[in-house]
């Protein structure tokens, strides 16, 4: 018995001695902080945890008596043997950024780091700067149409890393704003909306690289693709000479089509004269209406941000000019067009 005893102690004891070899010696230190930082940019820091081979990641408590916050509670975790990397974006929000001192707790107990205060520069301002700071920025699509009779609605998708997407304006357009901010960990996208004038062909602005440390021009052309049909929308009612001009053409088709298959008797003209027939009833079917509660904001741009060109004086009724998200394009009075909320559509 003792022996067995005996044997069961050094079992216990091996196993003790694993444990702690595997535990006993995980250790914390900062792997990355940036040395400066610019106002508005999102940056990372990184926390490398050395010798622990325990599946379960730790628990990272930051300081909550100071102001600054990581954008999100959960890091970006990256494995490499026995290393482990954490990494949290934070956005520079003072004239000094502190890293709150940070508390972290795993199997092996409780580590801190202490606070760090970093500084934040000054960029030189320029006229085509669009205010974002980013390791990398990309225009992935644009999309051009007629918003009114002098001014096309530009909408850009946006890709970008560590970017303050959300800060996001130009100067040099009518209206901007900015909509729809996804961000995971470093990549963020946005939609991004700007009136300009109907003359503009191009797009240009620049942003801020903070790996090259140098502004970055960006552009993209403005191409407007049958906007009247595309948006279903006529911006000028008054102004329908062209679109009689539609009209008498696709009668005048279907007319033709009929007097050929009267006299040719081939089926085929008959096929011409419908196919012209339906592509004019798609051109002046009749458009959706909807009811606008009176108090209304009428806003520039179909997004949260935009400016409220106008307020409705009364509940009226009117086409539907077009739907993006939960705004609808409407015209009120005096041919002003703009964008209404879901909200504010009258109830039954």
């Amino acid at each position: 018995m003792p022996i067995a005893l005996r044997y069961y102690s050094i079992i216990f004891f091996l196993l003790m001695g694993s444990f702690s070899h595997l535990y006993g010696k995980v250790e914390y230190k900062y792997s990355y902080l940036p040395k400066k930082v610019y106002e508005n940019q999102v940056f990372p820091i990184t926390i490398l945890e050395i010798g622990s081979q325990f599946s379960k990641n730790p628990k990272f408590i930051f300081d909550k008596k100071i102001a600054q916050k990581p954008i999100s509670s959960k890091p970006l975790i990256v494995k490499n043997g026995n290393e482990t990397f954490y990494t949290f974006y934070f956005k520079s929000i003072n004239s000094n950024v502190t890293i709150p001192a940070l508390r972290i707790e795993n199997i092996t107990g409780t580590n801190s780091l202490p606070k760090h205060i970093i500084p934040i520069a000054k960029l030189k301002p320029r006229d085509d700067f669009c205010g974002v700071l980013a390791a990398d920025m990309k225009i992935k699509t644009s999309q051009a149409s007629t918003y009114d009779a002098s001014n096309n609605l530009i909408t850009l998708l946006v890709d970008a890393y560590e970017a303050n997407i959300e800060n996001m304006h130009l100067r040099n357009v009518i209206e901007s704003g900015i909509e729809q901010v996804h961000r995971v960990n470093a990549k963020v996208d946005a939609e991004f909306y700007m009136v300009v004038p109907s003359s503009q062909k191009k797009v240009k602005f620049t942003y801020f690289n903070t790996i090259k440390q140098q502004y970055i021009f960006l552009e993209t052309d403005i191409d407007i693709k049958d906007s009247t049909v595309s948006t279903q929308s006529q911006l000028n009612p008054k102004d329908d000479s062209f679109d009689k001009l539609k009209k008498y053409s696709f009668i005048s088709f279907a007319l033709f089509f009929l007097l050929l298959f009267l006299w040719k008797k081939d089926f085929f003209y008959l096929m011409l004269m419908v196919v012209s027939l339906v592509i004019l009833f798609i051109f002046y079917m009749p458009r959706e209406k909807i009811c606008v509660d009176q108090g209304s904001s009428l806003y520039i741009l179909p997004t949260n941000t935009s400016r409220v060109c106008v307020v409705t004086d009364r509940q009226l009724t009117t086409d539907l000019l077009g739907k993006r998200a939960n705004f609808n394009k409407i015209e009120y009075s005096n041919q002003m067009i703009g964008w209404i909320k879901d909200e504010n559509i009258c109830k039954d």
